[in-house]
């Protein structure tokens, strides 16, 4: 434990640098597999929390932290022993031990009065911290713009973004059905049960490569709300359909499963269509892959144009951040408009490659209105040849203005956070 609390410590401090938790995880030295699930649990944690442990070690602590490494190690413990079941006593022995081993043995008692003084006052300690980041742990902005958009449930999207995502699964249909993929599960000892038309929910998250039929491409790993794209498109045999900005290839391979289409995925990097082509091999599908710029169709597109298109633009991602902590203190708001402007240019050059009559569905893993229904009201505006339809959800997902908020609950309601506009050309 004392090893992981320090590769965890100085993994949340590469995010607070910049970094994307992603490429700090890479980052972690050769360890053990048990180690490393370890890292990446509490890294993920602490950050899902870090408004609410920056806070208590500012409450506590007598002096500010000269030494970021020993504030950032507190940070993790605090984090095991709020919202972790690992036994108190090994929690503080762990990070006083591991206070020497970044080499500041000065600092050792005043980690072990950190740690232990909160264990004696914990209930008046969590009651004294009343700031909105240190209740919530988002950064002040977000939770006053998520607060104003959705006033009768901000607190229950907020809280949402810090649970636990399920591990959600596709069944590839072309390959078996879901309840036949819920016996292979259950013959495996692997108890789940079905979501949606494709989806299946483990109750217990495992390793995806351990799953039944992982490398016979009976399923893919897509968040129920996000499982909802391909079938709204309502892309029929023999379509040309285009999904746009296609990585890492969930929707992709979504809509090939649907139906024998011409499909083409375009993507602005080749390394990230790499992705694409992997997910598509495993599945035992195809489509046709082509790096460039969605915006900029001049230096792929034929000129024949696409009966679907697929929309899935670049955003902020505020509504996956239960899967991806660290986008809740890498963000700033500034970004949003960055990502209105991106998303803008992205729709008006897709709608000129839209046949007559043809759909295109925009989509976001976004719960801010600019990113979604004021975008598709500023495009509605711009162009008289587009209509929105409304969408055929089911009475669990029925949202305001097709923003899906991130919610918890039963399985068909614990999703994350996406809008939907479906729009076909006149």
């Amino acid at each position: 434990m004392e090893r992981a609390q320090r590769i965890a410590a100085k993994t949340v401090r590469r995010v607070l640098a910049g970094s994307t938790l992603g490429a700090a995880l890479a980052a972690v030295p050769d360890i053990s597999a048990g180690d490393r699930a370890l890292v990446h649990e509490l890294s993920y944690g602490t950050l899902r929390f870090l408004g609410q442990v920056r806070a208590i070690v500012q409450h506590l602590a007598d002096r500010p932290f000269a030494d970021a490494n020993v504030e950032a190690l507190l940070w993790v413990a605090l984090y095991q022993l709020l919202h972790t079941q690992a036994p108190t006593h090994a929690v503080v022995d762990c990070a006083v031990r591991a206070t020497t081993r970044l080499r500041r043995t000065s600092a050792k008692g005043l980690v072990n009065a950190v740690l232990r003084n909160f264990l004696r006052r914990r209930e008046t300690v969590l009651a004294a911290l009343t700031a909105p980041e240190a209740r919530f742990s988002y950064l002040p902005w977000w939770i006053d713009r998520v607060r104003s958009e959705q006033p009768a449930r901000w607190e229950e999207v907020l809280d949402a973004g810090n649970a636990r995502p399920p591990l959600c699964l596709r069944v590839n249909v072309r390959r078996i059905t879901p309840d036949a993929y819920i016996a292979a599960l259950a013959a495996s000892d692997m108890a789940a049960i079905r979501v949606g038309a494709a989806g299946v929910v483990l109750e217990r998250p495992r390793p995806v490569t351990d799953l039944p039929g992982y490398g016979e491409g009976w399923f893919s790993v897509q968040d129920a709300g996000a499982q909802l794209a391909a079938p709204l498109l309502d892309a029929h045999d023999g379509m040309r359909v285009l999904d746009a900005c296609a990585a890492p290839g969930g929707k992709t391979t979504h809509l090939a499963e649907l139906a024998t289409l011409d499909l083409t995925a375009v993507d602005i990097g080749a390394e990230r269509l790499a992705r694409v082509a992997e997910n598509l091999e495993r599945l035992g599908l195809s489509a046709r892959l082509i790096a460039g710029d969605a915006a900029d169709p001049g230096g792929w597109w034929n000129g024949d144009p696409f009966d679907r298109i697929l929309a899935d633009v670049p955003c902020t991602a505020s509504g996956v951040v239960r899967r991806h902590p660290d986008i809740k203190w890498l963000r700033r708001e500034s970004d949003v408009d960055g990502f209105v402007a991106q998303q803008r240019r992205l729709l008006d050059a897709l709608w000129m490659m839209l046949a007559s009559g043809g759909r295109m569905l925009y989509s976001t893993c976004s719960i801010f209105r600019a990113e979604n229904a004021a975008q598709s009201e500023d495009f509605l505006a711009r162009h008289p040849d587009a209509t929105r339809l409304a969408l055929q959800l089911s009475s669990a997902q029925v949202s305001a203005d097709g923003q899906l908020l991130p919610a918890e609950g039963d399985a068909e309601h614990n999703h994350d956070g996406f809008f939907y506009a479906l729009l076909q050309k006149s």
